[in-house]
């Protein structure tokens, strides 16, 4: 897991199935002090309603991924898991 702040969101005119009716935040990683940023933006999927400027905790992990899409093999490497209070 890692610390992540919502910069802003994704459209996609085609998506993959797994990907269908889920919002998509590009986020930007963020060190250990939650100010720094740490390395490019990426894209999520957002599982937890986040919005624009909030700090949010991202995993990379497949398996939960796959659960929560409901599709065993999808291309999506990144997900929102929570929003941190601040």
């Amino acid at each position: 897991m890692q610390t992540a702040r919502v910069v802003g969101t994704a459209t996609s005119t085609v998506r993959h199935v797994s990907m269908r009716g889920w919002k998509l935040l590009v986020v930007q990683p963020m060190q250990t002090d939650d100010i720094t940023p740490d390395g490019h933006p990426l894209v999520a999927v957002d599982a937890v309603n986040a919005g624009p400027g909030e700090l949010v905790m991202i995993t990379s992990d497949g398996k939960s991924t796959s659960e929560l899409l409901n599709y065993p093999r999808t291309p999506v490497r990144w997900t929102v898991i929570g929003i941190i209070d601040e």
